[in-house]
């Protein structure tokens, strides 16, 4: 786990991860002996190797496996690469059965490379540091069971994980960041503060508790409020419909494999893994005008999505979800206007619930539809909106949707971690799929131009994207329960009744605490629940007609009138502001 110094300028992380993987290898083999390897890659967060070991590797192994790791990287060893031919390689790697059978698996005119350091030769095209010297601060994480090549028929492997940074500060940081990551998961807080389960009765399909559907509701009540101020109808679109109508979408030919099907009246339906086509359906009930046009439709779907078990994650991957969708149908000219106003409507949801976000713009995948000449026109209309709009983005390459290229938003979160959630896709073939048309100023027909977009991306992600992003703490307007009553005694009981009605009749959410707890209790009750605001109700207060505020990030308290204190509230529940201004 020692820092080496280096020249890390041109270097990039997953390259010196992947070196790190073969260093954990190599210190591996020389521990315990007769250990097959498998496949060890660099991922986004560090680097795994999956091994057939005879001994059942634990996290009490590590630090021997680290202190080889040390050992190796002090001989500064070099990375030696060597193009093999298809002989060579089954002779070295004649011992290795899971390395044959990749072998067994490459196509006869590929070339075979291997890298050597030290005593350690693994079949792999790179690439890799020079030396081992130059591997940075590491640090290995957690051992798990994997089959082979993921499939379960396959014998079970054990996939150690590590990260590995250029400096001995980023790892710090990473591993502080993980730490802080634990306090804020989602999946726990979610049951702390009652806003949902998941059970083993219906894996992948969140249960939403009632402070869960407090914050649904503000943030389904917010994007109404904002799709009704730019033009958008909202509709509802059945959650099965025939598998023809999939068919026709193209979603059966590059989507089946994520599906659910059933039979109805002995002909084939499927859950919607996307409510385009609903909306498509919609836009055909009649003939359209171009005076008609922009025509936007917006839904709060739900949608279904087969996951492996295996890759499920509290509400980060589910198996159902609500999407935030639209379908914008409109003509060309209109395109990139109607890009720039869906950019500042994400833009909008996103600053209410205090994020900052980076911007990719994902290009033309190998399994798509369409001619290149769309889409390149679908992409220049994407870069053309973001220049535009004047943001900065980064293309990623052969990421867009199987009809057309998108545009995705990754949110940063308070502890720096980015979360992909609003896409903006730009769509030239599911209006020509399904006939779409409409009237020009000339009485010719056209086909309309298509733009899919979401900007909470899937409600039950952003809700756990969000818990974790304030640690449960959610500001006023989401707070499940904003404001806590406390009568410090049953002599105040009455007036404390009477707080909470005038509350409640103000709309503000209020849990009034009549339990026979001291106040320091009470107290520590409403912020382990984290209710923004909490009124003590003494025998000053009621005699004087006021409350006592005291607000809890700041600890602050003050006396206010109750309509003073009502009015305060109100006004930060409408900015939709990230900190509590009363009461400072």
């Amino acid at each position: 786990m020692q820092k080496r110094k280096g020249n890390f300028k041109n270097m990039e992380l997953r390259t010196l991860r992947h070196s790190a993987s073969h260093v954990m290898a190599q210190a591996i083999q020389n521990l315990f002996p007769g250990v097959k390897f498998a496949i060890g890659p660099a991922i986004d967060s560090g680097f795994y190797y999956d091994m057939d070991l005879p001994h059942k590797l634990s996290n009490g192994d590590f630090e021997a496996i680290e202190a080889e790791m040390d050992k190796i990287i002090a001989q500064d060893l070099q990375f030696e690469k060597k193009v093999c031919s298809r002989a060579e390689a089954l002779e070295l790697m004649k011992d290795q059965p899971y390395k044959l059978e990749l072998l067994a698996g490459l196509p006869e005119n590929e070339e075979i490379y291997t890298y050597t350091q030290g005593d350690f030769t693994d079949l792999c095209s790179g690439p890799h540091l020079e030396r081992t010297g130059l591997v940075g601060a590491f640090k290995l994480m957690s051992v798990a069971g994997a089959y082979w090549r993921g499939d379960e028929k396959n014998k079970m492997l054990q996939r150690i994980y590590g990260t590995a940074f250029e400096t001995q500060a980023e790892l710090d940081g990473y591993l502080n960041q993980l730490e802080e990551a634990k306090k804020r998961d989602h999946r726990r807080l979610g049951l702390d503060l009652g806003l949902f389960v998941l059970l083993d009765e219906g894996p992948g399909f969140p249960f939403f508790l009632p402070n869960g559907i407090i914050i649904r509701n503000e943030l389904e009540r917010f994007w109404r409020e904002e799709h009704a101020r730019r033009d958008y109808q909202e509709i509802r679109t059945p959650i099965m419909l025939n598998e023809d109508l999939w068919r026709q979408s193209g979603h059966w030919d590059h989507y089946k494999d994520n599906m659910y099907f059933s039979m109805i009246d002995e002909k084939p339906f499927a859950l919607k893994p996307m409510n385009c086509p609903g909306s498509i359906l919609l836009y055909k009930l009649r003939p359209r005008s171009y005076r008609e046009l922009p025509i936007r439709l917006a839904e709060l779907g739900l949608v279904h999505r087969h996951e492996n078990s295996g890759n499920l994650h509290g509400l980060m991957r589910v198996r159902c979800f609500t999407q935030d969708d639209a379908h914008i149908f409109m003509t060309p000219t209109q395109t990139k206007e109607e890009l720039v106003k869906v950019m500042d409507l994400v833009e909008c949801l996103y600053a209410a619930c205090g994020f900052k976000y980076n911007i990719e713009l994902s290009t033309r995948p190998e399994d798509s539809m369409g001619t290149a000449e769309q889409w390149e026109i679908a992409t220049n209309g994407l870069k053309e909106a973001l220049e535009a709009k004047g943001l900065k983005y980064k293309i990623n390459e052969g990421d867009g949707a199987f009809y057309g290229p998108k545009i995705d938003f990754h949110l940063q979160d308070s502890i720096g971690r980015a979360w992909q959630c609003g896409t903006i896709q730009l769509d030239f073939q599911m209006p020509e799929r399904f006939g779409l048309e409409y009237v020009n100023n000339d009485g010719q027909k056209r086909v309309p131009i298509m733009i899919h977009r979401a900007g909470f991306g899937s409600i039950e992600r952003f809700i756990g994207i969000l818990t974790e992003h304030f640690a449960g703490d959610f500001p006023l307007w989401l707070a499940p329960v904003q404001v806590a009553v406390m009568p410090i005694s049953e002599k105040q009981a009455q007036y404390a009744e009477k707080v909470a009605s005038a509350l409640k009749e103000a709309n503000i959410r209020v849990g009034l605490d009549r339990s026979d707890e001291k106040l320091s209790k009470k107290l520590k009750c409403a912020i382990t629940n984290k209710i923004p605001y909490s009124l003590i109700l003494g025998e000053k207060e009621e005699a004087s007609g006021v409350v006592a505020v005291r607000n809890k990030r700041t600890e602050g308290q003050v006396t206010l009138q109750l309509q003073e204190f009502v009015a305060g509230l109100q006004r930060e529940i409408s900015a939709k502001a990230q900190q509590t201004t009363i009461a400072n």
